[in-house]
């Protein structure tokens, strides 16, 4: 029987077969759960499609290893079946799936991503949002300003990161309102979302948030300045 210690070996040595092999589903679920994130960790293409078949592993942390091995591999076979897991029964599962996805980069996955942004997971909505700012399409852009009236602050801080990213008309007018946000998090990634834009028309909006401040937030003032700073330097 393969060992803990076993897969650390092949890791060094490189053994991919040996680690393929470890993935059996007749073998100890821990260390086939190992031996799925060392394929990942170690990029190894030929372990796509083995780490596919035990997306379907009746065992929930294999199937969170090979998914997010998946992610780091980066190989395009595995969107389709990582968006069926965006349907998973267990959070932590759907919320590896939306990281891969957003890791991978591929447009198959804006209108599944989107549609997982109802999921009743706080943990999974705010990995979701930060898959639709990976994938940096403006078909999310109304989809994550819906996110905005939410009252999680952490999420809303979350969205108005990857609204940042995507940077659309849409984006630039939702981020400008955040920065009156009642949270202060959600302020300052909003003033750093702008900044990352880089559009000229926030810096009216710039200023003013800092004129209303007068020293309230020391953060919150430094990301303003460092947001005209890097728009000005821009234009």
């Amino acid at each position: 029987m393969v060992s803990s210690s076993d897969l650390e070996k092949m890791r060094e040595k490189r053994d991919m077969e040996g680690l393929i092999k470890a993935l059996d589903s007749k073998g100890d679920r821990r260390i086939r759960e190992k031996a799925a994130y060392i394929l990942g960790d170690l990029r190894v293409k030929e372990a796509v499609k083995p780490l596919i078949l035990v997306l379907n592993d009746e065992y929930w942390p294999i199937r969170k290893a090979a998914a997010l091995s998946l992610g780091s591999i980066g190989d395009a076979q595995a969107v389709e079946p990582l968006i069926k897991v965006l349907k998973d029964d267990y959070w932590h599962v759907r919320e590896t799936a939306a990281l891969a996805l957003g890791a991978l980069g591929d447009k198959r996955a804006v209108e599944p991503i989107i549609e997982a942004l109802k999921d009743g997971s706080l943990n999974v909505k705010c990995e979701v949002v930060g898959a639709l700012g990976a994938l940096g399409d403006r078909r999310a852009s109304e989809p994550l300003m819906e996110i905005l009236k939410e009252d999680d602050y952490i999420l809303r801080a979350c969205t108005v990161t990857s609204l940042g990213k995507i940077g659309d008309n849409l984006s630039l007018q939702s981020l400008i309102r955040s920065l009156e946000d009642e949270n202060y998090l959600v302020r300052v990634n909003a003033a750093h979302a702008l900044g990352t834009i880089g559009d000229k028309a926030a810096l009216p909006y710039l200023q003013e948030a800092l004129n209303k401040s007068r020293g309230e937030s020391q953060e919150f003032e430094r990301a303003i300045r460092d947001a005209m700073a890097q728009i000005n330097t821009r234009s």
